[in-house]
């Protein structure tokens, strides 16, 4: 049986929380180790200068989240580990899908909807400080999917529509230039039901534009004064509490076996106070993730090391796209004269 090639993009803005961690990085590395697929994982820092146009804040960002996953154990020797921007066949294939790609496809992207919505409801002009990359950037997510012939694309149910986007390029660059036989694979979008979401410490979904993360890799000082800001109610010590609206309980799930979700459930029952409850919270994450935290911080030190795996990995995504576009431009007509 041959392998699914399975691809995820990792965009290089903010520093990793443990809403990345346990929603995204976690499942992904563990998907890594499974032999029937091939793994690619890149660092979408083209994409990050939709959002983020301070070059230092890019940059580290980009230095902190390849440490991250490094340290946590991504096999760089079985999965594929790469920049985009180490990739220069990407951007050329994002030239070609935007000529195949009708504007009113674009014009139903989500993100794009949403900007002008907001524009719209302030009584701005509905394109202020909407930028082509905003726009288009949905024609660069179909190249980085397209361009490895990826199978499956693990996506949040708010991607869904990137995936299905990639699809009609496909379909529509298929149609016009490979009459014989399709050269782009259709790509499948796969959401994990089960994928955890984490409530950060206002009780809202933890996420970098709330400001209400966690950052994964504190020191253990940090981590706990963090913990100590979840958001809690008013009860006292042995007053019972209700563990399934509480973010400390919903965190503790993400981490802890059956035994002790089932341990805590009692103890939020019997009227545990918020200050032990969060202790044993810190415990719990601290130990899980020290031994990685130790070699984060020793990554980080050591810049050329990441940089060397990068491109390592980068080599391993050429030796694929590199033919890929060499089909490409014969398709469409730009190789080499004859």
């Amino acid at each position: 049986m041959s392998k699914q090639r399975v691809l995820t993009g990792i965009t290089t803005t903010g520093t990793p929380h443990l809403g990345n961690y346990v929603g995204a990085i976690r499942p992904a590395i563990e998907a890594s180790r499974d032999t029937n697929n091939e793994s690619f994982y890149f660092l979408a820092d083209f994409h990050a200068l939709i959002k983020c146009q301070d070059p230092a804040a890019v940059h580290q960002s980009t230095k902190e989240i390849a440490a991250t996953w490094l340290a946590l154990g991504l096999d760089t020797d079985n999965a594929v580990f790469y920049r985009q921007s180490d990739i220069p066949e990407i951007p050329e294939l994002t030239w070609v899908l935007n000529c195949v790609c009708a504007k009113g496809l674009m014009n139903r992207a989500h993100a794009y909807k949403a900007a002008v919505d907001a524009n719209v409801e302030e009584g701005e002009d509905a394109d202020k400080a909407i930028t082509m990359g905003l726009f288009s950037y949905p024609v660069l997510m179909a190249a980085d999917i397209l361009m490895f012939g990826s199978n499956k694309v693990p996506v949040g149910k708010d991607q869904i529509q990137h995936v299905e986007m990639a699809r009609d390029m496909a379909q529509r660059f298929n149609h016009i230039y490979c009459k014989k036989e399709p050269l782009l694979t259709l790509p499948d979008y796969q959401v994990d039901e089960d994928s955890a979401i984490l409530q950060g410490l206002d009780g809202r979904k933890m996420s970098k534009s709330y400001g209400n993360t966690i950052p994964l890799f504190l020191p253990e000082k940090k981590l706990q004064k963090h913990i100590n800001k979840i958001k809690t109610n008013l009860l006292e010590p042995g007053e019972p509490k209700d563990p399934d609206t509480s973010a400390v309980f919903q965190i503790w799930k993400a981490f802890a076996t059956q035994e002790q979700t089932a341990e805590m459930r009692r103890a939020f029952e019997e009227g545990i106070g918020w200050g032990d409850a969060k202790k044993k919270l810190f415990a719990l994450i601290n130990e899980e993730i020290a031994e990685a935290r130790e070699r984060y911080e020793d990554l980080l030190a050591r810049p050329a090391d990441i940089e060397a795996e990068l491109q390592k990995g980068a080599e391993k995504a050429r030796a694929v796209s590199k033919p890929m576009l060499a089909q490409i431009r014969e398709a469409i007509g730009i190789s080499g004269l004859k």
